[in-house]
């Protein structure tokens, strides 16, 4: 499971992360709202912890613009606005639910844990689709559709794919996906990403999928289905 944490005091999201990765998450962390959209808009999170007094973009604006992409990742607004027009605010933009600081990381941790099982019971799928692709999320083997043929990916090739997948026919940076298949702290060369886009293109290719990773020059690169 991953979780999105958008919280602008650098401890207070330092201790959910340290903890949340405790209870085997993954995590990542953005302390502006900027860079917490557009890692929200990837549509690659299960949960997002989203603070409402945020730098750039603030949470409201973040919910309100990822539920008009019909982004269905649970949402958690955690902020020190108990005012009961700024909760009503927040379910009206579409959170799942709303702590107020300060708060105590166990319970944190528990409306965690009950927003994902709610959401592995209605709607956790074992696979991702776009056009004839489809990825098995248990056995991580990339299926066509069309040909019926199958083959196993890799560890870094599955979080490429699942990426892409998620946002077919989106173009996404290469720092965004960089970030998200080798992590914000990874010491892994850069050209790592352009090796891996070559991997997945072949296995696309063997299964004999109309599927294609283009490049485009000063963007990144989109799924074509």
């Amino acid at each position: 499971m991953r979780i999105l944490i958008v919280e602008d005091e650098f401890k207070i999201a330092d201790v959910i992360a340290s903890r949340l990765k405790k209870e085997q998450f993954i995590v990542d962390v953005f302390t502006d709202g900027e860079q917490g959209l557009d890692n929200a808009l990837t549509n690659i999170y299960d949960l997002i912890i989203l603070d409402v007094m945020l730098p750039k973009v603030n949470g409201f604006e973040i919910l309100e613009k990822i539920r008009r992409e019909k982004i269905e990742a649970k949402v958690i607004m955690l902020t020190a606005k108990a005012m009961l027009e700024d909760k009503l605010a927040g379910f009206d933009f579409g959170a799942n639910d709303y702590l107020t600081k300060p708060f105590h990381i166990d319970e944190l941790v528990a409306r965690v844990n009950a927003q994902l099982r709610i959401n592995n019971s209605q709607f956790q799928k074992d696979y991702l689709e776009a056009g004839d692709l489809k990825l098995n999320i248990k056995t991580t083997t990339l299926f066509c559709k069309i040909t019926k043929e199958s083959i196993e990916v890799m560890c870094k090739e599955f979080l490429l794919l699942e990426i892409l997948i998620n946002n077919a026919n989106q173009v996404l940076s290469k720092e965004q996906i960089y970030d998200k298949v080798w992590g914000l702290d990874s010491e892994a060369e850069s050209n790592n990403l352009e090796a891996y886009i070559s991997f997945v293109r072949k296995k696309i290719k063997i299964i004999g999928s109309n599927a294609q990773i283009k490049a485009l020059r000063g963007l990144g690169y989109k799924l074509e289905v």
